[in-house]
């Protein structure tokens, strides 16, 4: 840990962190929160974009999916808390648990609410990472969901570090590359088809700003195992296509068959939402979705 001076002559010991994957979306918010709170950052990629916090933070030049990259990256370093964005599977995870190894206090992975099944309110314990079995399916095979999974289980089973996953819904901001929310606003403007399979099914959703913010709380906090995080509140997909219509000022124009270029990245089958009563034991306070998403909506909605 690094030490600083404050005005009183007495010795301030700063706690560090290492990020994989802070210089996007809600990597930022992660960062930025980290900051805020008095870490040490260092913000670990393979240096080929712009890392965007200057001189506030450390950079580390890796390739966080090469094992050798990652040992000789880390060694003669410790961190107190680890927090990986990029982790899509078993190997991944091996990866950093073998690199990592006695150079960690905390690991702080963020996984996904699609480690679920469709259903309403899941809580964590139903899906066990800690018997899951894994498997060494090639990672062009793999996927997202069984990827996460298998992380999550080989952390959990394998790691001689605590470790905390967050499972977090679909993240809307924004600075979101996937564009996804964008992309239903822009079919509307364009009048063009959008497939959804029931429109009356719910979800919930997370702005950026709450993900980054929950992430680096929870390196803070005194605890490990899975937990989930989500804004407060559920929208169906026709609530939301009705919160898009009132800010376009067009109706939506719904397809009836489902191909590759009209079926919609939210259009799911069933309610599928996940409980957020162990986060909120601990202190946590989500935002409502309500209070957020219609200015998001107009916000993307009149970029140019």
């Amino acid at each position: 840990m690094a030490s600083i001076y404050n005005d009183y002559g007495g010795v301030v010991v700063m706690k560090t962190a290492l990020v994989f994957g802070g210089t996007r979306f809600f990597g930022v918010n992660l960062v930025n929160e980290l900051l805020k709170k008095g870490f040490q950052v260092t913000v670990a990629t393979r240096q080929k974009s712009t890392i965007p916090f200057g001189d506030e933070v450390k950079k580390l030049k890796v390739d966080r999916f090469d094992k050798q990259s990652v040992i000789t990256a880390v060694q003669n370093s410790k961190w107190d808390i680890v927090f990986d964005q990029i982790c899509y599977n078993a190997q991944d995870a091996e990866i950093t648990i073998e690199a990592l190894k006695g150079k960690v206090g905390k690991y702080v992975f963020t996984s996904t609410m699609s480690v679920y099944d469709y259903g309403v309110d899941m809580a964590e314990e139903l899906f066990d990472p800690y018997t899951y079995e894994i498997n060494p399916i090639p990672t062009d095979e793999i996927s997202y969901q069984e990827g996460k999974r298998q992380a999550e289980a080989a952390f959990f089973q394998h790691a001689s570090f605590p470790v905390v996953a967050v499972r977090i819904p679909i993240v809307l901001g924004e600075h979101d590359y996937t564009e996804r929310l964008k992309l239903h606003i822009d079919k509307m403007k364009k009048q063009e088809q959008i497939y959804f399979p029931n429109l009356d099914v719910g979800m919930g959703f997370i702005n950026q700003q709450e993900a980054g913010d929950f992430i680096a709380w929870t390196g803070t906090q005194d605890f490990a195992g899975p937990i989930n995080a989500c804004a407060d509140g559920t929208i169906s997909m026709g609530e939301l296509m009705e919160l898009i219509e009132k800010e376009i000022g067009k109706n939506a124009v719904l397809s009836k068959e489902s191909t590759k270029d009209e079926h919609s990245p939210y259009g799911i089958e069933k309610t599928w939402t996940i409980s957020t009563d162990k986060a909120k034991g601990l202190g946590y306070t989500f935002t409502n979705l309500y209070q957020w998403l219609p200015n998001l909506i107009k916000i993307i909605a009149n970029e140019k």
